[in-house]
């Protein structure tokens, strides 16, 4: 098996940043049967990084350890009373599996079309976007416990979710490789078509009565017309997450700022959008050498063509020091930074 891993590889095409950076070996996941032949070898007892899809990853220097590509593929399910289980393989690139479920009628993941990444990531960044969360239809997933060797089914109790994050990415960072997720939806599906701009598209559209696909293809719209597309404009999506505050604060801040815009969590919490506030410092548009916050979406650092990882980095650092100095609330990265 270590006959197949290759050495010093550029990056660059595997993360949608499109940064340069080198990896000191490389190795295609194709098959979960690889992990326990490589456990057996040694190689989790060294430096390795799990990568799929690279679209929340930041590569601010060269990596000194093995790079695990996970590109295992497969979707099934089966039908038992009003839910429909889908297992798909962990590299499974994400929209393709929303598409498979939105051309087999089976709601619940509609909302969440043309997010970047793969289908192992998901659990771990417990994804969402317009009004539906990951953690919501989330089932379980088969992962691979690098420092015991075995695989391990984690239920959706076990992963601990919170908005945008998992034990995967807390009590468990770096330990386990997911191969596999399962999903529960629904026969009946219910339209979740509530978020405003969501809403604000059908009605352009004269659409009533949407449908799952409706909702799919609406949602990929917005995307595409506020954020750039990696495979032009380097980038990672949302490179913040939007912070969580008490209602007591949002209160105080609404007394300087009355058009803040926030989403109720809880009876207690608020979300705050994360690019209101980057754009209120005036960063929305701006360029800084080989780097630019999106036009459309301050929440997106984007790749001019010849940026460096650092660089981005950096640009990211300028923008939660502004946004602390003015609203005095720090920013947390959504994005992975190696």
């Amino acid at each position: 098996m270590t006959n197949s891993i290759q050495h010093h590889i550029s990056l660059k095409t595997y993360n949608t940043f499109g940064v340069e950076a080198f990896c000191k070996a490389f190795l295609n996941i194709a098959h979960e049967d690889q992990l326990p032949i490589l456990f057996k070898e040694g190689v989790f007892s060294s430096d390795f990084f799990v990568l799929g899809g690279g679209s929340n990853v930041l590569f601010t220097k060269d990596y000194n350890g093995l790079i695990l590509h996970i590109e295992n593929k497969g979707i099934t399910h089966f039908i038992e009373g009003n839910f429909i289980y889908i297992t798909a393989k962990g590299g499974e690139v994400w929209d393709d599996f929303v598409q498979y479920c939105v051309e087999h009628d089976f709601g619940g993941v509609e909302n969440m079309a043309l997010i970047p990444g793969t289908v192992g990531a998901s659990p771990i960044q417990n994804i969402g976007a317009y009004g539906a969360e990951l953690m919501n239809v989330f089932y379980s997933c088969r992962a691979f416990d690098t420092t015991s060797g075995e695989f391990i089914t984690f239920h959706n109790k076990d992963c601990q979710f919170t908005y945008r994050d998992s034990i995967f990415k807390s009590r468990y960072k770096g330990r386990f490789i997911i191969t596999s997720v399962t999903y529960k939806l629904y026969l009946h599906h219910k339209i979740n078509s509530s978020y405003g701009a969501i809403t604000m598209e059908l009605q352009k559209k004269g659409i009533s009565s949407p449908t799952i696909k409706d909702i799919a293809d609406v949602v990929s719209h917005i995307r595409v017309e506020k954020l750039p597309d990696p495979s032009t404009i380097g980038n990672a999506g949302s490179f913040f997450k939007n912070p969580v505050i008490p209602i007591i604060t949002l209160k105080e801040l609404q007394k300087k700022y009355p058009d803040i815009i926030f989403y109720t969590v809880d009876e207690d919490h608020v979300k705050l959008a994360a690019g209101w506030l980057i754009e209120a410092c005036g960063w929305k548009g701006k360029i800084e050498g080989n780097v630019a916050v999106w036009k459309n979406q301050a929440l997106v650092i984007t790749n001019l063509g010849n940026a460096s990882g650092s660089e981005i980095y950096t640009i990211s650092s300028k923008i939660m020091n502004d946004v602390y100095k003015r609203f005095g609330l720090k920013l947390e990265r959504e994005v992975n930074i190696l």
